[in-house]
């Protein structure tokens, strides 16, 4: 289910919620909604407005983590991949080919995580598996140079903390897509809101106006919903994680 699905199951839900409390308000006689029940209901409503309001608070703020993770770790990237560059510049022209094959794995690397269906089961399998393979290949290649002056010694230790670092975060960049948002706890979440909203429908007259209050909340709420859902999942959607740093670095390298 795409975050708009859910989200607009939400909105759903939680509207629904709210006009079956109109609708009992309306049938119920008034003694279980006015006097002692309404105080209880009102307290009741109140402590699943803070609990909603905590939980919801929480839950954005853990998906813009991940979102905002992302976005730092495409930039350490780049700037690993541009000082792997410049420390196989640095050990001379045996390095050629392998600096010829990082552009190549920069570029294959973008078309793999930008271009590619974010929303497809094995996203994060694949760009697992590609950043294995990334890793093994430019070991090899560094394995295939023989340095044999002091410099080119420096470069190759430089060149080969790079590729360590390099694979270290795109692995890091896979674990931390895997499973960002429980989503029982959203489901908890939405289930205190639904009540919420029928408590405010148990406490209202059943008018226009509240009808329309009721729906604007009941979009509120899935709209934070959808914030928590497409944050957690930076490839796709609207809030989407820039490759800009790493073109960047791609231009500068192919410029050299």
């Amino acid at each position: 289910m795409s975050p708009e699905e859910f989200a607009f199951g939400v909105a759903v839900a939680v509207f629904a919620a709210g006009a079956i409390g109109l609708f009992l308000q309306h049938l119920l006689p008034d003694r279980f909604t006015t006097g002692g029940p309404r105080d209880m209901i009102g307290a009741v409503v109140g402590l699943l407005t803070l609990l909603s309001a905590l939980v919801l608070g929480l839950l954005i703020w853990t998906a813009y983590g991940v979102y905002s993770g992302q976005n730092l770790a495409v930039q350490t990237l780049a700037a690993k991949d541009l000082q792997l560059d410049l420390a196989l510049a640095d050990y001379g022209p045996d390095a050629t080919p392998l600096r010829t094959l990082i552009r190549e794995q920069i570029g294959k690397t973008i078309d793999q995580i930008w271009r590619a269906d974010a929303s497809d089961g094995n996203f994060v399998a694949d760009n697992f598996a590609g950043a294995v393979k990334d890793q093994r290949s430019r070991q090899a290649g560094l394995d295939k140079l023989h340095p044999t002056t002091d410099d080119q010694k420096q470069a190759l230790a430089s060149a080969s903390s790079a590729i360590d670092a390099i694979a270290q975060s795109r692995l890091q960049m896979s674990f931390a897509l895997t499973d960002p948002v429980s989503y029982p706890l959203v489901v908890v979440v939405v289930a205190w809101a639904a009540f919420l909203f029928c408590g405010f429908g148990l406490m209202s007259k059943g008018n226009v106006m509240s009808l329309a209050a009721g729906a604007v909340g009941a979009l509120a709420i899935s709209s934070a919903v959808y914030l928590i859902l497409d944050l957690s999942d930076p490839y796709s959607g609207i809030f989407r994680t820039s490759p800009a740093a790493l073109e960047q670095v791609l231009a500068v390298m192919g410029k050299e």
